[in-house]
């Protein structure tokens, strides 16, 4: 009977219901696209493509692991945990006559794969396209490669071509092409054009003589993998079983099937980590926007039929059948809502996927991956949202008496619920320590969702004191309010008698201006401070940068030829423990002239290969200090034993730890150095002249260096703001369906107004002022909550509370808001005008 009533009145009520509908279908796409790219990252095919004719694969182990063994109550407890490490580990070459000696195998391949950029003249990359990489012609047959046009490598300045490349960059046996790798670059003979087997869309190769490949891949008696091609008939499973036991103990990995993709494109591996973090958070935070969103809408709608749910109420409806009629209306409401939403979810999801390969941040090979999980999820999560909104809305109406239903459908309660104002103090205050504690938070992981929860918890706190906030708005715009006429005079009215429905619009505004902030402002605030610190501590006169993958030792060599000093910066990540750190390898000799991090105890001077300079933060966090002895491993997995030779303070713009130079090259994918750090009597000229055997490399001034890497800050940033712009798209619908409902429910209002001598005008302007009005106390709270948030974020991460607040990005968002809010107020009310005053006055409610 209930139900049936329900569906009678969704029915007859869609336009009511169509905002609610709009929001929750919102949630569940968003809801859906994030599920996706979670899923994806847990479960995303990872197809090889180099390794296509090599059933089994003996790789390193790509992890750090640690094994914990807990005692309790006569129970022991092994815990297992593996991290990622940064680069790509390596075999020792021995490892192959053991392969080949069990039983099965029929052949054992050795690969190597290692960087190898083809360039043009000016040092740019010769062709767009897919990453290129070097490997030993040998290792052709594990697609297999087939050549279709000149010969095989044979020299050591010979190179085969994949047919990609030969296509794009016009190629042909007996053509030139340099080719920057790990050494010096070198000019090559084209020598012939191989095309492989089967489809490698992901990667371009080039194929060196094994003397040279070895050379290049710059890790004498080690391989990056072993192919193993069983004998003909032999089960591949058996195989790999076999192999798996004879290199048991020796820390290598065997694949096969859907698990040589892995070992094949390290990238995609690693970005599964990293898009779990990203579908995790844009989820947990759509989630949290979408309850704030689906309950102030609720209870929008709940408000709209009030004085029909009092009639329910004064014909004997009891207070559960009035909450079990709401619940069941918003589950109808929230099936074709969240069937919908996870409808378009899943296309949102796969441009999304898209747009994060675009920038980088996901690599093509990590394919989109779609179940059924996550539509059910939305549904599931859209359900439960509007049902439980529905019960928070109808609280009050349910609780009253009939005769005081009827009495409130006329008008706004003088004064809010005790509990909702409790609640929303109780929020406040879980706000604000959630302020202090982004305040002692030193690490950007731990303090970003930390920052986005603030955000959404404060603006929790706003829904629910918002009536409180409209009226004290009130006191302090009356004034001014007044001075613009009618207008000003009926908005000031409307603000005071009905600050719950103004408040409902207060809500999303403020969350739409305080999250867009945020998103915007955070990544300056650390990116500034890092760079002031970067500045502050480089004394080199010149900077060598790059236009290609970096920049060859050989190109430092030939500058300290002339006595000039050179500190050569090469990056990576290491691991202590399971944690990561930022690092850095610098060349110690001469240091001084070039870079100061700032030490604050210990010396530069004692940094060697066997000891490592540490941040305060690094310092704080392991319990370091000059003498400490530090146990870590290296972007490769090696592990390493180094005494801490000093510690500085300019963590942020260096990273956590530095090493010597040479430590760092040896164990890295790249060795190429980011940039050159020089210090020199010369001019500019000189040194670019002296360069002038190296293609790509620039000479560029101390400013231009820190304007650059304001670019490559600004590109990262992009994949931030492209994770939370689906979560700002959603505030920013929340804000014009809000509104909308707001207006397109006083169309009586509007009509009594004119009856009374109002004019068309004049109802528009004061909607307009109202608009107005809410957006300062919006811009105000949100700003407010902005200012905080930042403030104690960067308090947190860069010691000092100096927040990077763009001005003319914070007017555009305020404009944007303030534009969404006057069109979302216009045009229904528009609309609502066109009605005759007279035919709605006279008609029956």
């Amino acid at each position: 009977m209930m139900l049936r009533y329900a569906l009678k009145t969704v029915r007859a009520r869609k336009a009511g219901f169509l905002g609610a509908f709009l929001a929750l279908m919102c949630a569940a796409a968003l809801i859906t696209a994030c599920g996706t790219l979670l899923e994806t990252g847990l479960r995303g095919t990872i197809r090889t493509e180099r390794y296509a004719a090599t059933p089994v694969v003996v790789s390193a182990d790509q992890n750090v692991h640690r094994t914990t063994v807990k005692h309790k109550k006569g129970k022991t407890k092994v815990k297992h945990k593996a991290k990622p490490i940064a680069e790509r580990a390596w075999l020792p070459a021995g490892l192959g006559a053991r392969i080949a000696d069990t039983p099965g195998v029929a052949r054992v391949v050795p690969e190597l794969t290692f960087l190898a950029e083809p360039l043009a003249r000016d040092g740019t990359p010769v062709a767009d396209g897919p990453p290129v990489y070097g490997h030993g012609w040998d290792s052709a047959a594990l697609t297999p490669y087939r050549l279709t046009m000149g010969t095989a490598p044979k020299g050591a300045t010979d190179v085969v071509v994949d047919r990609g490349l030969a296509e794009r960059a016009h190629l042909a046996p007996g053509d030139r092409l340099t080719v920057q790798s790990t050494q010096a670059p070198r000019t090559y003979r084209v020598s012939g054009v191989a095309a492989p087997a089967t489809a490698v869309r992901h990667q371009t190769s080039l194929f060196f003589s094994a003397t040279e490949a070895r050379r290049l891949a710059a890790h004498p008696g080690q391989v990056t993998a072993y192919g193993v091609l069983p004998e003909p008939g032999a089960d591949p499973d058996r195989v790999k079983q076999a192999v798996a036991t004879a290199l048991h103990g020796t820390g290598a990995q065997v694949s096969a099937g859907d698990g040589r993709g892995p070992v094949e494109f390290l990238d995609a591996a690693a970005a599964r980590t990293k898009l779990v973090s990203m579908g995790g958070a844009m989820g947990g935070t759509s989630l949290l926007v979408a309850v704030l969103v689906v309950v102030g809408t609720f209870a929008l709608t709940v408000q709209q039929r009030q004085r029909e749910l009092a009639l329910l109420r004064a014909v004997a409806a009891t207070p559960g059948q009035i909450r079990r009629l709401l619940g069941r209306e918003a589950l109808i409401v929230g099936a074709a809502a969240g069937l919908a939403g996870a409808c378009l979810g899943l296309p949102l999801g796969g441009w999304l996927h898209g747009r994060f390969i675009a920038l980088g941040a996901v690599p093509a090979t990590l394919q989109h991956t779609v179940s059924v999980f996550p539509p059910f999820a939305a549904v599931a999560a859209t359900l439960l949202g509007a049902w439980a909104a529905a019960r928070i809305a109808s609280r009050r109406v349910s609780r009253i008496r009939p005769a005081e239903a009827l009495a409130e459908a006329r008008a706004e309660r003088t004064r809010p619920a005790w509990g909702r104002t409790l609640a929303g103090l109780l929020l406040l205050a879980g706000g604000a320590a959630l302020v202090a504690v982004l305040s002692v938070l030193r690490t950007e992981p731990a303090s970003t969702p930390v920052t986005f929860l603030a955000v959404v918890v404060l603006s929790t706190s706003v829904a629910l004191l918002g009536p409180l906030l409209v009226k004290a708005a009130v006191l302090f715009l009356a004034g001014p309010l007044r001075l613009t006429g009618p207008g000003g005079r009926l908005a000031t009215a409307n603000l005071r008698g009905n600050a719950v429905r103004m408040a409902s619009v207060v809500t999303p505004l403020t969350l739409l201006i305080g999250m867009t902030c945020t998103v915007l402002f955070v990544q300056p605030t650390l990116g500034d401070a890092a760079r002031a610190q970067a500045r502050e501590g480089v004394r080199a006169d010149w900077v060598v940068d790059s236009r290609g993958p970096g920049v060859p030792t050989q190109a430092a060599r030939e500058l300290r030829a002339r006595h000039d000093v050179v500190t050569e910066v090469v990056h990576t990540i290491v691991r202590v423990g399971l944690d990561k750190y930022p690092a850095q390898g610098v060349t110690p000799a001469g240091l001084a002239h070039t870079w100061d991090p700032d030490v604050t105890a210990g010396s530069l001077g004692k940094l060697t290969e066997h000891t490592v300079a540490v941040s305060e933060l690094a310092a704080d966090q392991l319990h370091l200090a000059p003498g400490s002895t530090l146990k870590l491993t290296l972007g490769d997995g090696t592990p390493a034993t180094l005494t801490v030779a000093a510690v500085y303070s300019r963590g942020l713009g260096f990273g956590d730890l530095t090493f010597a130079h040479d430590l760092v090259a040896r164990h890295v994918d790249n060795p190429l150095s980011t940039s050159l750090l020089v210090s020199t009597g010369r001019t500019q000229t000189q040194l670019s002249t002296t360069l002038r055997e190296f293609p790509g490399l620039a000479v560029i001034s101390r400013e231009a260096a820190d304007s650059l890497q304001a670019e490559r800050q600004q590109a990262n940033a992009e994949v931030n703001f492209l994770a939370m712009g689906l979560v700002l798209a959603f505030t920013a619908i929340a804000v014009v369906n809000t509104l909308a409902m707001s207006v397109s429910e006083r169309v009586r209002e509007f009509a009594l107004l004119r009856l009374a001598g109002a004019t068309r005008r004049q109802v528009l302007r004061m909607l307009r002022t109202e608009a107005l009005s809410v957006l300062l106390l919006a811009t105000v709270l949100g700003s407010g909550i902005t200012l905080a948030v930042l403030t104690a974020f960067s308090v947190g991460m860069t010691g000092r509370a100096a927040p990077s607040v763009l001005p003319l990005t914070y007017v555009t968002v305020v404009a944007g808001a303030g534009l969404l809010a006057l069109v979302a107020t216009a045009l229904p009310g528009r609309v609502a005008l066109r009605v005759r005053a007279v035919t709605v006055a006279t008609a029956r409610e």
